[in-house]
């Protein structure tokens, strides 16, 4: 993986039009004339006769397993603009800002200058400035650290409002309380760069707000010498969001509808009522950009006990009747779709409806895997995307939800790689590979509309957690990791913005139902771990969720119904009872 990782890293300094502040130097012994007091190193040491200027450099504790990394945390302005810089010596020797840019040069043999500038975020009052090498790369040596910029805030000016908490919430209202800050004469709420509330005391409610709306704010402090850096952001969905008619905690599973692939086929109303929700897949498109989707059933020839196309909708209709939804699943491995035109998407819009229309299915999953989604380079906000495959798809799937009204039942399935390293690498801003978190601004604009989130924790390559740790697939701790992010939020990269976690009954997790099914099978017991602790914050190992228990967490999701009847349903007896028996 670690080969996979330094591709990623790979990454050219985020470059920021506004010049810096010109200051003395913000870091505290940058030269390392003082061992290396002021940093917090994984290995290293400060050693003489290596210096460029003075009688010490640092040198750099690379092994194996180690990458050498040194960091400081700095006092820093909020809205300002700020250049970082170091000589080094090595190889892939890289600097950079926690949150902020990055660079690096693969090769130095002399002390050679890098660079990044970076503009601190409007809550930023701290910095973490770092240097590090590569594994098993060598030992590389740095000099002169400088952050040339303004140090912390300006006299007088508050500090930020710690303890930002949400109070009551109703269908049209969130309610905001705060610690008070000693020095402030009011307080500003803000929601995006939008004032939403003034205050003088350590509360407000913001009213007038839609049904089942998702909010983030922050509140900064004030008085007359300034404002005070925005504080943490808290999120809040106001009541009132449609009940589709699933269970607290529901069963999901993929139904081979057009192929077999080596599993065999089941046949509609074989499906035991075990299953929740039964997705069907997959419709795909004629042409990649064609935005075309057919659903074709699987041939006799592949399927000799296909039922008929009646027998098929009579057996969605008896499913329906007994409480369970049917979906239809776009996507898969092979089903590449980008909507890269206007044309495109209405195309999508119409031809998905005609299906759902020719079925009376419940709703809709998009499981876009491959090159169907991707960043354009530049488009580093999830919040606001730019590129047209992402622009065109949540329009398409904004119009088909309005158009179907508050049961259509809207699930996504991507994987980790579009997700949660999203949080180290985000694709519109890295020289690599421009797909990483790409499904972030779908899930975050279609966040008040999506029923279930369910994450393919499998055919997945290690992936770094809220605890800086990397997680790896096949074990309870992989999936508590990784649903903990969705539920909790997450830094996306160093773009400065925090993808909020989403609501827990919006949250399942997806895992292979036998061996044969898909890379990081998990062994009933596992997962069974990995929703005690999600659920009841129980038997968590050694991770320690950020986002607390979730009582109302949606559930369980597999690939496939097919695997699971083929090697005798273990996946459906071990796991429907005990979703059943949880809270």
């Amino acid at each position: 993986m670690r080969s996979v990782l330094f591709a990623g890293a790979l990454v050219a300094g985020l470059l920021v039009a506004a010049p810096p502040a010109h200051a003395a130097n913000v870091l505290a012994n940058g030269g390392f004339e003082q061992g290396l007091a002021g940093w917090t190193c994984s290995g290293g040491a400060s050693v003489a006769g290596t210096a460029r200027t003075g009688a010490s450099a640092l040198a750099g504790g690379v092994t194996a397993g180690d990458n050498g990394r040194c960091a400081q945390t700095v006092r820093v302005r909020p809205d300002t603009a700020y250049t970082l810089s170091a000589w080094v010596r090595g190889d892939y020797v890289h600097l950079g800002v926690t949150g902020g840019g990055r660079t690096w040069t693969p090769s130095a043999a002399g002390y050679t200058k890098l660079s990044v500038s970076f503009t601190t975020g409007p809550a930023q009052t701290e910095a973490e400035v770092y240097l590090h090498g590569w594994y098993g790369a060598g030992t590389y040596l740095a000099d002169d650290v400088e952050l040339d910029g303004p140090g912390g805030p300006s006299p007088g000016v508050p500090a930020a409002p710690g303890a930002v908490r949400l109070g009551a919430v109703t269908g049209g209202s969130i309610e905001l309380a705060w610690d008070a800050v000693d020095g402030a004469a009011g307080y500003r709420v803000y929601e995006g760069s939008d004032v939403r509330a003034t205050v003088t005391g350590t509360s407000a409610t913001l009213t007038g707000l839609d049904a089942c709306s998702t909010h983030t704010y922050a509140v900064a402090a004030y008085n007359d010498a300034g404002e005070s850096g925005r504080s943490a952001t808290v999120t809040g969905t106001t009541e009132g969001c449609a009940d589709v008619g699933l269970p607290k905690h529901a069963l999901i599973g993929y139904l081979h509808a057009s192929f077999a692939n080596g599993s065999g086929y089941v046949r509609m109303a074989d499906v035991p009522d075990a299953w929740d929700v039964v997705n069907l897949a997959f419709g795909e498109p004629t042409t990649p950009t064609s935005g075309d989707i057919r659903f074709e059933r699987c041939p006799v020839s592949e399927c000799p006990d296909v039922e008929s196309d009646a027998e098929f909708a009579a057996a969605i209709r008896a499913k329906q009747a007994r409480g369970k939804k049917v979906l239809l699943s776009i996507g898969g491995q092979n089903g590449q779709v980008r909507l890269t035109t206007a044309a495109a998407r209405d195309a999508f819009v119409r031809s998905v409806s005609a299906i759902i229309d020719r079925y009376g299915l419940d709703g809709l999953d998009i499981d876009f895997e491959g090159h169907s989604l991707y960043l354009d380079k530049g488009d580093s906000d999830f919040r606001n995307p730019t590129t047209p495959v992402i622009v065109n798809l949540v329009s398409a799937l904004e119009e088909l939800t309005a158009k179907y009204g508050d049961g259509f039942v809207l699930t996504m399935a991507p994987e980790t790689f579009f997700v949660q390293v999203g949080h180290q690498f985000y694709g519109g801003t890295s020289s690599g590979d421009n797909r990483t978190g790409a499904y972030l601004p779908v899930i975050h604009a279609m966040r008040d509309e999506l029923t279930v989130l369910h994450v393919q924790d499998y055919n997945s390559g290690p992936v770094m957690g809220l605890d800086g740790r990397y997680h790896h697939m096949g074990g309870a701790d992989f999936h508590i990791a990784m649903t903990d992010m969705l539920k909790a939020g997450f830094t996306v990269a160093d773009t400065g913005r925090t993808f909020p976690g989403l609501r827990p009954e919006q949250i399942a997790f997806g895992v292979p139902a036998a061996v044969s099914a898909g890379n990081g099978h998990t062994p009933p017991a596992q997962v069974q771990q990995a929703l005690t602790c999600l659920v009841e914050g129980r038997r968590c190992g050694s991770y320690e969720p950020r986002g607390g228990p979730s009582p109302a967490l949606r559930g369980l999701m597999t690939w496939s119904i097919n695997w699971d009847r083929y090697y005798g349903w273990e996946f459906m007896n071990a796991h429907e009872p005990f979703l059943n028996s949880l809270p």
